[in-house]
């Protein structure tokens, strides 16, 4: 199936590595072009390089807790490339720890750039695509939108938010041709995952646990996240929008 990627251009936050990145692998390796942005420079630079350099790809050093980064990634992706169809909002997941034991300045940065840099990302993006030909916006949350993790209070009280906010922005700017949607990665291998599994101390023993409750009894791959994302992005998802999408393995109980 074609997914209509040729050609077209995305913006992808922390996009260095993790699930952000391999997005933008399948996106680019469908015709996409994509920007990418992360706070390191050296990493988004060299990260852009393996996507195929300029033509393909271009790295932008930002930080979603300045106010300025939106507009300098809209600005960017029509600079290089000519014009923006769409974007993938990912930040690094909160600290962990109980929503009962984490401190107000771990709620307080958390909020700033988990939340309200999403926000504000998502709406100034949503803005630029309403003013063109539309396009689709999707935010990297996490399975605690549906079912609360143990051990990470943080994360369980601002992504159903994130979530909330998806859907209410869907709702006003699908009449002018913008998609919204959320996808709800599992248990991914990423760095994230890796550093969860060592902090319980036998990280073996924890991906072993963790695998038994997944129905395919494994751990994803981000690929396998990055080609979900992709087909959500793309015009052969143009029906589809204001929902969360769940990439955990079955994890997840509810229908």
């Amino acid at each position: 199936m074609d997914l209509g990627l040729t050609d077209r251009v995305y913006v992808l936050t922390g996009a260095s590595r993790g699930l952000g990145h391999a997005t933008a692998e399948c996106l680019v390796a469908d015709g996409a072009r994509v920007v990418l942005s992360a706070r390191d420079a050296d990493a988004v630079a060299a990260a852009a390089q393996r996507l195929g350099g300029p033509e393909r790809a271009v790295g932008v050093a930002a930080d979603l807790t300045d106010p300025e980064t939106p507009e300098r990634l809209v600005a960017a992706a029509r600079n290089h490339f000519g014009r923006l169809d769409g974007a993938l909002v990912s930040v690094g997941g909160p600290p962990p720890g109980s929503a009962a034991s984490v401190t107000d300045e771990q709620w307080r940065r958390s909020f700033e750039t988990v939340f309200l840099g999403t926000v504000r990302a998502v709406r100034t993006i949503a803005t630029a695509l309403a003013e063109g030909d539309g396009g689709a916006i999707g935010l990297v949350l996490s399975t605690s939108v549906r079912s609360p993790l143990p051990g990470l209070g943080i994360s369980n009280g601002l992504r159903p938010g994130l979530a909330g906010m998806a859907k209410d922005v869907a709702d006003e700017y699908g009449p002018r041709g913008v998609r919204v949607l959320g996808l709800l990665p599992g248990r991914i291998m990423t760095d994230r995952n890796v550093e969860l599994f060592a902090a319980t101390g036998d990280p073996e023993r924890a991906r072993a646990e963790a695998e038994a409750g997944i129905p395919l009894r494994r751990i994803g791959a981000p690929a396998e996240f990055g080609r979900v994302a992709a087909f959500v992005l793309s015009p052969a998802a143009s029906y589809l929008t204001g929902v969360t999408v769940p990439v955990d393995g079955g994890a997840l109980r509810g229908l």
